[in-house]
């Protein structure tokens, strides 16, 4: 077992938590970034990002974790491949073990640990994503403009993309398994009326199906009341279930929202517990989006930046 420490450790190394690191870094406050799971986050399992600013071509999200990784060691920051499996936010230093056995201890401590689109789990879902299948309208809607497409879902995130992809798409249809939307309610008064969404009523996906090509092709269905088997032709789906905030960790230790997000005091990274920061994705239940997780990382790392300077100030004091 060794124990790791340093000024600023993060949790996490999507776009938030790799940001914060680059800033980190450059403040001296020699970061260490734990990998997780899903090293990279989401946009590992991202193929074409279009919306990432500074790239006139399509590039792969991929690579785009890979370059953001390399800048940020290259600034001064340590990269260690280990899974979190309990915090002890009681600190400065705050305190995590990894599934390793290793202990790192923080100054500050960065939680970027992201959230996970949440899927149907029927068949062709992942064989087929990134092949027709998606989880985020606004990342991918771009590559569908005059295409059908279709959103699956009944809740605001569902009702949000379908409004949303009419900016690409002249024909949208949403697909719920129930007979009416669980939406806020003035969203299913604009989707309702909007001339170019269709809604299907009691229907499940059995399957997703693919055209001899290795592409979506369609949505297998089945209608919840007849039990009545039917295929809708698309070449785009969305589905648009919701996300899971990756928060397992610290629930009774930091306040969660009711989508389990975790919360922040309003326009900052700053939880309940000083020195502890949250960033993108497992504090953003609104816009998740690469760019705004990179945002709020940078905000994370200022602020980190600026208590271990109070605290340094006064020690001295």
């Amino acid at each position: 077992m060794t124990t790791h420490t340093t000024r600023m450790l993060i949790i996490g190394s999507g776009p938030a938590g790799l940001s914060a690191a680059i800033y980190g870094a450059r403040a001296g406050l020699q970061p260490i970034v734990v990998q997780g799971l899903q090293p990279g986050g989401q946009l590992t399992i991202t193929t074409d990002v279009e919306n990432y600013p500074g790239f006139r071509d399509v590039i792969q999200g991929p690579w785009l974790m890979q370059e953001m990784q390399a800048q940020a060691e290259h600034v001064g920051t340590r990269m260690l491949w280990d899974t979190i499996t309990e915090v002890d936010l009681s600190g400065p230093p705050f305190r995590a073990v990894g599934d390793s056995g290793d202990v790192y201890e923080g100054e500050t401590l960065v939680i970027a640990t992201g959230a996970q689109a949440k899927w149907l789990g029927v068949p062709g879902e992942q064989e087929l994503s990134g092949k027709g299948v998606s989880a985020c309208a606004t990342c991918d809607g771009f590559f569908y403009r005059g295409k059908k497409v279709v959103v699956i879902g009944g809740g605001n995130t569902a009702v949000e993309e379908a409004l949303y992809l009419t900016n690409h798409s002249q024909d949208v249809t949403l697909i719920h398994r129930r007979d009416s939307l669980r939406s806020e309610k003035i969203l299913q008064e604009r989707l309702l009326a909007h001339p170019n969404i269709k809604v299907l009523w009691n229907k499940a996906v059995d399957h997703f199906v693919a055209a001899e090509n290795g592409m979506l092709s369609g949505v297998a269905l089945k209608d919840t009341v007849t039990g009545e088997a039917s295929v809708e032709p698309t070449d785009g789906a969305f589905v648009a279930i919701g996300h899971a905030p990756s928060t397992d960790l610290f629930k009774g230790k930091l306040e969660v929202d009711a989508g389990g997000y975790l919360v922040v005091q309003p326009g900052t990274p700053k939880t309940a517990i000083p020195g502890v920061f949250a960033c993108g994705d497992v504090m953003d239940h609104t816009y998740r989006q690469a760019v705004t997780a990179a945002g709020t990382g940078c905000m994370a790392a200022l602020d980190a930046e600026r208590f271990v300077a109070e605290r340094e100030f006064l020690a001295r004091g």
